[in-house]
């Protein structure tokens, strides 16, 4: 697929962080109105800007509103992107751009909430009910709120002004005369605000799935949006005051809960379910960094050798460190990169050590080191299993261990065929490589990236099958 061209007064950002709203959950059943994609704010690292932007530059960590952010990348309007405050993570600032903006379009641009009045925000323990909380207190509004009575400790409202957001019984028990009120629930509930306004009161209406039309409620103002329609140099205008609020200490950001991007089905089962609190954020992996080195272990073998070309001229590596047990190879004379081979017995955990922590900018790990020992069962020793074992997946272990905090964009594990079907004879080799695709699950778990390749039989001689006779082959 063709990158999107950068524009003038674009740019392309490198996804870090998504963050997640209720709007993806109806645009995935397909019901949000007009449809859409997922994905519309999070916060990564500029790669390319485009024409006329000055505000943010390449390498810049920046947060924003954009389409298509369940991605690694996207090409955004440079008026909705701004930089990240320094000490907040990824995840922090991508929960920052949708629910702050809704809480501020519709308090302040939309309601005009002012000192004195009183305001009711539902869902309070929500991400947008967080945020409209702060802002309505800044403002000097006296707050009255709505959430599932086990998530009301997570409301900074006082407990008398609390009531379930699973029944009417607000209606009820709340006074009167509200100015405003922010809802997001439907059906019985929007009535039920209604009646607790004063005569010119506001309803701001986020709520996508029971919109009323505008002379249902007469003597109030009914008042349906939608963030997004503001446009880009309004929400521009409205993000970078928000920026300066946090700046000031006046807000802070809400709670956060981060999931890697693999686990989306279940974050957005759970936020539909209103089984949340704060604001949902997905992590992505990292993108190849082509200034960064890749460690390819087994990498003087037949393996290593090709997967060497391969991310060389394919994927545009241009720094590999080669580590083997010998550390010698003259297979890539002529290679456009540069290739350090070095020694190292990938069983000793205090030589991986030095070998991974000597390397900057790593930004991949192939582990392509191994050997075989087959045998039938009755024939496997201990020491026969750990000799097979200790090199691919212990070493590969190691890897994970070593490299948690590196930020790695790449991590393939060189399994086998032997590992999915198991094959006679190689029960200690099946055993390894089981543990690999294992180690892959595992990884994928914690958001880290993990391909685990179950191989059969390459088609040429390597140094694994060197002594393997034609009979063997066929």
């Amino acid at each position: 697929m063709t990158p999107e061209v950068v524009g003038a007064g674009q740019v392309r950002v490198a996804i870090r962080a998504a963050g997640v709203n209720f709007r993806d959950v109806l645009v995935g059943l397909g019901v949000y109105p007009g449809g859409g994609s997922v994905g519309v704010e999070g916060a990564g690292v500029v790669v390319e800007v485009g024409v006329g932007v000055e505000h943010v530059a390449v390498g810049d960590r920046v947060l924003g509103l954009w389409s298509g952010g369940f991605g690694s990348s996207t090409v955004v309007d440079g008026r909705l992107v701004v930089r990240v405050p320094d000490g907040w993570s990824m995840e922090q600032a991508a929960g920052v751009p949708v629910v702050w903006l809704t809480a501020w379009l519709g308090l302040v641009e939309l309601a005009g909430l002012r000192a004195g009045q009183r305001v009711l925000v539902h869902a309070a323990a929500g991400g947008v009910g967080m945020a409209a909380v702060q802002l309505a207190r800044w403002l000097g509004a006296e707050v009255w709120a709505t959430a599932s009575e086990s998530k009301w400790d997570l409301v900074d409202v006082p407990r008398e002004r609390l009531a379930s957001s699973r029944s009417t019984v607000f209606g009820d028990v709340f006074p009167g005369g509200f100015d405003v009120v922010l809802n997001s629930l439907a059906g019985e509930f929007v009535d039920a605000s209604v009646g607790l306004l004063r005569p010119g009161g506001v309803l701001l209406e986020m709520g996508k799935t029971d919109i009323r039309g505008p002379g249902d409620f007469p003597g109030v103002r009914y008042v349906p949006f939608d963030m997004i329609e503001a446009g880009p140099e309004r929400l521009g205008g409205m993000l970078r005051r928000l920026m300066e609020l946090f700046g000031d200490g006046v807000l802070t950001p809400v709670p956060v809960t981060g999931a890697p991007v693999q686990r989306v089905r279940e974050v957005l089962r759970d936020l539909g379910a209103g089984r949340t609190t704060g604001k949902q954020v997905l992590t992505m992996p990292a993108c190849l960094d082509p200034d960064g080195t890749v460690l390819i272990t087994g990498g003087t073998g037949g393996l290593g050798v090709v997967v060497a070309e391969h991310l060389v001229r394919r994927h545009g590596v241009r720094k590999l460190v080669l580590a083997s047990r010998s550390g010698v190879t003259d297979r890539l004379a002529g290679l456009d990169a540069e290739v350090r081979v070095v020694a190292c017995d990938v069983t000793d955990r205090a030589a991986l050590a030095d070998l991974v922590g000597g390397i900057d900018g790593l930004t991949g790990v192939v582990h392509a080191a191994g050997v075989i020992d087959d045998g039938i069962i009755e024939t496997l020793t201990p020491q026969r299993l750990d000799a097979v074992v200790a090199p691919k997946l212990q070493a590969a272990l190691w890897l994970d261990e070593l490299t948690r905090d590196r930020d790695l964009a790449l991590f393939v594990l060189f399994s086998s065929v032997a590992g999915v079907i198991g094959n006679p004879g190689q029960g200690n080799y099946a055993a390894a490589n089981a543990g690999l695709d294992a180690l892959a699950t595992i990884r994928h778990r914690a958001g880290l990236p993990a391909t685990s390749i179950a191989w059969g039989l390459w088609e040429h001689t390597t140094g694994m099958t060197a002594h393997l006779q034609h009979r063997d082959r066929a």
